[in-house]
């Protein structure tokens, strides 16, 4: 008889259980997506709460534009700052964005530099460094010049025309060689700074400063329009050999056909 448990070699087979599947536990399921289900409900709830407490904030005058501090001014007005800044009480101080603000007071020419801070509850402040003509240029049109060497504006009606007058200057030179024309500009600076000391001729002796790319400086005085020539450098010393027989040189003018500084020197005065 053969041992139906017995392999032909000898060898005893293990007996073989099949695994059986566990039940699903719906149960168990159900509470984890309940759980879910209620933190997202939880959640959303939460987001529209915020929502609806950022609405009724903004509704109330809690953050609400009530004061506008604006600095001092000498060429700007207040009204006209505040309608460029676009920006009137009760508006929103959370959506106000000062860096846009700057920007569009930036547009006004007379604005050198500006601030603009929000202060909460209800305060924007805005700060202005306004710039201050020192010339005015002559290119075609009249322009104001600023201390540093800036064209920053057309003349209009009503402007002041008491500054010392550039000639010689060109819109077309400007857009050219615009680091040459800034240089030369400069150096006119130069020029009225040094004649603003008055310790040889004051600039209400003078009608106009002349600039030729190739020669210099010219001046030309309020009397009698003599040209007086300095060149391009040396404008002090120039000015003091000038100095030496200036006042003699006054009651001649109208006699004069130019006063030539531009040497070392000496002075070259001729006459008509």
């Amino acid at each position: 008889m053969y041992d139906l448990h017995t392999k032909k070699n000898g060898t005893t087979s293990k007996n073989r259980l099949k695994k059986q599947r566990k039940p699903i536990n719906y149960r168990s399921l159900f509470k984890k997506a309940a759980r879910l289900a209620g933190g997202l409900t939880v959640v959303s709830l939460a987001v529209i709460a915020g929502y609806e407490l950022y609405g009724v904030v903004i509704r109330t005058t809690f953050l609400r534009l009530d004061r506008i501090e604006i600095s001092s001014l000498r060429r700007l007005h207040r009204e006209d700052v505040v309608a460029l800044a676009g920006v009137k009480p009760g508006d929103d101080m959370l959506k106000m964005r000062p860096q846009r603000i700057g920007e569009q007071l930036m547009k006004n020419p007379w604005v050198e530099n500006v601030k603009v801070r929000r202060y909460f509850p209800h305060t924007l402040a805005i700060e202005i460094a306004e710039r201050e003509p020192v010339a005015v240029v002559s290119m075609g049109y009249l322009y104001y010049l600023d201390g540093k060497g800036n064209v920053f504006k057309p003349l209009t009606e009503g402007d002041r025309l008491d500054y010392p007058v550039l000639t010689g200057f060109s819109e077309e030179d400007m857009w050219k060689d615009p680091s040459g024309s800034r240089e030369a500009l400069k150096e006119a600076l130069d020029l009225i700074r040094l004649l603003s000391g008055g310790q040889v001729m004051t600039l209400t002796e003078i009608s106009e400063l002349h600039y030729d790319k190739g020669y210099g400086f010219t001046l030309f005085t309020m009397r009698g329009g003599v040209p007086v020539k300095l060149g391009n450098s040396g404008f002090s010393e120039k000015l003091a050999r000038l100095s030496r027989i200036y006042r003699d040189l006054q009651a001649q003018m109208p006699a004069l056909e130019y006063i030539d500084l531009d040497y070392n020197d000496k002075i070259i005065v001729k006459k008509v």
